[in-house]
């Protein structure tokens, strides 16, 4: 098979692309087709050497994949040959086929094509989670969602599925195309961060009560401006630092305020943290993505992908990124 092979720490400049043997079926594994891969700022961040993981040389970057089952092992129980299916991989996704635990690969919605199905293994049940389990945001119908980044893959899956919850959804993103695009996925607000200041702009649209919730996946000065413009005993997820600055947060607002900050990684159910509870985590994760093919399924989510690269142009994907000129995701097709 042909995969997009990493041999060294450095850029996307630096992967090769190249033959490969397919990797043997471990116990309770299943092989997969790969129709489409995504690409994220943490695979830039994975192949230079930055991510809180390090997968051995050589290997192929990429955690997300949809394709088809073409092979299972016999201790699978849940999927068999020709599902259509989306998978989280410890790393391998920007190849021809893939290996994935049954454990981390879920059925596709029927009525979402293999491409936009790339958001379904990782950018969407990060939102889900975060938004809905009751130890992180827990969002309620009838409270205030302010979304940050909002244009990116986990902000327009978090806005999404804020208005499901029935919240009133705040998003922010940058330039006219990008808040365009959060209002075309459902925000009921959209502040563009680089005409205004979002803070002033929040506590104008809540009579100067703040919002519940804050979703945050940018961190650094997004983080500090949130604090001041969230009401009394509300709630702000840091979800990543893509903004570059991890924040230091100023305990005395959340003793004013009665604020809770509540991280959530979901790496952690799938197997990416140094204690691996995939296994363990594994009905629970299994319930959100069904909740989430539910969804799907009734038209509420839209997975959106900007456009879309063959393998051997994984690189330019990866600058598109980093040059920060998508709106929702990109997408590695094979055929």
């Amino acid at each position: 098979m042909k995969a997009m092979i990493c041999h060294q720490w450095g850029g996307p400049e630096d992967l090769r692309l190249e033959t490969t043997e397919s990797a043997p079926l471990k116990p309770g594994q299943v092989r997969i087709k790969v129709h489409a891969a995504g690409v994220s700022f943490a695979t830039t961040l994975v192949i230079a050497g930055k991510y809180q993981r390090r997968p051995p040389f050589p290997f192929a970057p990429g955690t997300e994949v949809s394709g088809t089952v073409t092979e299972v092992d016999p201790a699978c129980r849940r999927l068999k040959v020709g599902d259509e299916v989306v998978a989280v991989l410890d790393w391998g996704g920007l190849a021809e086929e893939a290996v994935a635990h049954e454990v981390n690969v879920f059925l596709k919605p029927r009525n979402v094509g293999f491409v936009e199905a790339i958001q379904l293994a990782i950018s969407y049940p990060t939102s889900a989670g975060a938004l809905t389990w009751p130890m992180a945001l827990d969002v309620q119908k009838g409270q205030t969602l302010l979304v940050h980044a909002a244009a990116g893959g986990v902000g327009m899956a978090a806005v999404e599925i804020g208005k499901i919850l029935g919240a009133t959804v705040i998003a922010t993103a940058g330039g006219a195309r990008k808040t365009a695009f959060a209002k075309a996925h459902g925000a009921d607000h959209v502040i563009d961060y680089t005409a205004t200041d979002f803070r002033e702009e929040v506590l104008k649209l809540t009579n100067d009560r703040g919002v519940d919730r804050v979703y945050d996946p940018v961190g650094g000065d997004v983080f500090a401006q949130s604090l001041r413009c969230m009401a009394v005993e509300s709630r702000i997820c840091p979800i990543g630092f893509a903004g570059g600055t991890i924040p230091s947060i100023p305990a005395n607002i959340l003793l004013v305020k009665t604020i809770a900050v509540t991280g959530f990684n979901y790496g952690y159910y799938v197997g990416w943290s140094p204690h691996d509870a995939r296994f363990e985590e594994a009905g629970r994760t299994f319930a959100l993505m069904e909740r989430i093919r539910g969804w799907c399924e009734a038209g509420h989510c839209r997975p959106h992908v900007d456009r879309t690269f063959r393998l051997d142009q994984a690189a330019d994907a990866m600058r598109a990124l980093l040059e920060r000129s998508v709106t929702g995701r990109v997408a590695i097709v094979m055929e």
